[in-house]
């Protein structure tokens, strides 16, 4: 199964369509907040969860499976996942690693000490359609491995 972190995701719409390509299920994790009358194919499931910081995290966690394919930006919720043997990925086409998601996370948490002590720190750069485009070619070579 492919999940989803679905509140901020920009390339929903490609992973539902690389999914039905190759025959996958997706379930799409989303705040009710990200509430959506859209009508999904019958291959994509939708779960809502309440307001809070980390209750799409816990529900995401709460459902996926060793051999799952997660997307999310969120490094927390890749270092769980990736500790449950979940394969994920950044919207960006990156996937995550065991070996690399802790200096990730250490990185995060360094530029939160810069911002709390007055610097400035980067955020993230625009989301291209390159960036689209490389999610798409990434993952499904991905999903061509079959490792879903």
């Amino acid at each position: 199964m492919i999940i989803i972190d679905g509140d901020a995701c920009p390339v929903k719409k490609e992973v539902i369509e690389l999914a039905s390509k190759y025959n996958q299920q997706v379930l799409i994790v989303a705040s009710f907040d990200h509430y959506t009358t859209e009508v999904y194919p019958a291959h994509v499931k939708v779960s809502y969860v309440e307001r809070g910081n980390e209750a799409a995290d816990y529900k995401v966690m709460s459902l996926a499976k060793a051999g799952d394919c997660l997307i999310t930006q969120d490094y927390g919720l890749a270092s769980l996942a990736l500790a449950h043997n979940v394969a994920v990925f950044h919207h960006s086409g990156k996937q995550y690693y065991k070996e690399t998601i802790d200096f990730l996370l250490m990185q995060r948490y360094h530029h939160q000490q810069q911002r709390q002590a007055g610097q400035r720190t980067k955020g993230p750069k625009k989301f291209t359609r390159q960036d689209r485009e490389h999610f798409c070619e990434q993952f499904e070579n991905y999903l061509k491995r079959g490792i879903t």
